[in-house]
């Protein structure tokens, strides 16, 4: 599966270093640009996912828009080439230097979480004597059927107002002076492979527009945030089929006349474009099996501390036959692993060891936790990377 070629060339390097395809980014790029334009839909790219500034540029270079969440999240985003007029700044907790700069910097929306996040909205724009457009999110109560830390689209979560709070706005609407309100946003998830969520979110939506309608509220845009997951077992199932995601909402959604329709996808574009790489620094024996340490951690990749997530691991260096183990990070953190009972070929101290499909929230979460340093990344006009597959 792998080139001695290859092999020797990643093993030039010093690990832990994140490795990133851009002709599989380029691809990803292209199928959901061509899957958006059958529907008319509008793509903001959620930095969250990976803000490397390199791929920023690629991703910017097809005309989307960007997700924000932060106020350093849109300077980047502006700094690599991400137009103002397609921002959208989302987040529960914005702060009001940050809202102050989305104002200056006239992005396309902040959308706001909370009746008291839009009082100071109104309240600093009228300060810088503006009018601000704004987008109400919406919580939606719909579970994403996901794991639990990254659902945000019930009840219990913090994010977005509720349908009592939306009769509170729209009985006081004419007190938002600086607010030019046409919007409506939702989010309910991330890493969501079951699309029949995305059915019950557009139902959702559907009867919170019938109830804005009594209020003659008709958003201009309706934002439908993103979510859709990529097969982390499967990592060669490089691109998820956005047409049949974009479809489910075509088939269910009402929209307005002149309504247009957002989506703010990060992981199902940017995901499968990375990986991780690590050398193995010792092997041992334990009470519950063969372990294996290697020189990247939760500093590298928390996920599977995180959120257990699973990723496929690949020893690069080894053709031998098939043992199990356990594979651990050398972080002074008992949660510093990244798989339990693994089958690899039987592997030794040296051996290069890939982490598939890391380019969503790899990078973009890392930390100089044990006072680490920060991995630094290549990209594959160094290295054939289609080859690791």
């Amino acid at each position: 599966m792998f080139s001695t070629e290859l092999i020797n060339k990643l093993k030039k390097f010093n690990t832990p270093f994140y490795f990133y395809d851009t002709d599989l980014l380029h691809k990803t790029l292209f199928a959901i640009k061509e899957a958006a334009s059958l529907f008319q839909y509008n793509i903001h790219y959620a930095l969250k996912a990976n803000a490397n500034p390199k791929l920023l540029k690629i991703i910017s270079s097809y005309g989307f828009g960007a997700d924000c969440v932060s106020g350093n999240e849109i300077e980047r985003a502006l700094h690599c080439g991400f137009s103002s007029d397609k921002i959208v700044f989302a987040g529960v907790g914005k702060t009001d230097l940050e809202i102050k700069l989305s104002i200056e910097k006239h992005i396309y929306s902040i959308n706001c979480e909370s009746l008291e996040e839009l009082e100071v909205v109104n309240s600093i724009a009228s300060k810088e004597n503006k009018r601000v457009r704004v987008a109400l999110r919406i919580n939606p109560n719909v579970d994403a059927k996901t794991h639990k830390n990254i659902t945000t689209g019930l009840t219990v979560n913090k994010f977005g107002l509720s349908i009592d709070d939306l009769h509170r706005i729209m009985s006081k609407i004419d007190k938002y002076k600086n607010l030019h309100m046409d919007g409506l946003h939702f989010h309910i998830g991330s890493q969501i492979n079951n699309l029949n969520v995305f059915s019950e979110l557009s139902k959702k939506v559907n009867t919170i527009q019938s109830y804005l309608e009594e209020y003659n509220f008709y958003p201009n845009h309706i934002n439908l945030g993103g979510g859709l997951g990529i097969n982390y077992q499967k990592p060669e199932d490089q691109i998820p089929d956005f047409q049949a995601y974009f479809k489910i909402f075509a088939n269910n959604l009402n929209v307005n006349a002149n309504q247009s329709i957002h989506f703010e996808p990060g992981r199902s574009i940017i995901g499968q474009s990375g990986m991780l790489l690590t050398r193995v620094l010792y092997t041992k024996e334990t009470e519950n099996g063969k372990l294996i340490i290697v020189d990247a951690g939760f500093t590298e990749l928390i996920r599977p501390a995180l959120y257990q997530a699973q990723h496929k691991i690949v020893n690069l260096s080894s053709n031998d036959c098939n043992e199990t183990y356990d594979i651990a990070g050398p972080i002074c953190e008992t949660s510093d692993y990244f798989g339990r009972s693994v089958k690899l070929p039987r592997t030794k101290r040296g051996d290069l060891i890939a982490i598939m499909s890391v380019g969503a929230y790899g990078e973009t979460m890392a930390s100089q936790y044990n006072l680490r340093s920060l991995a630094p990344s290549f990209y594959n006009d160094v290295i054939s990377y289609s080859a690791l597959i």
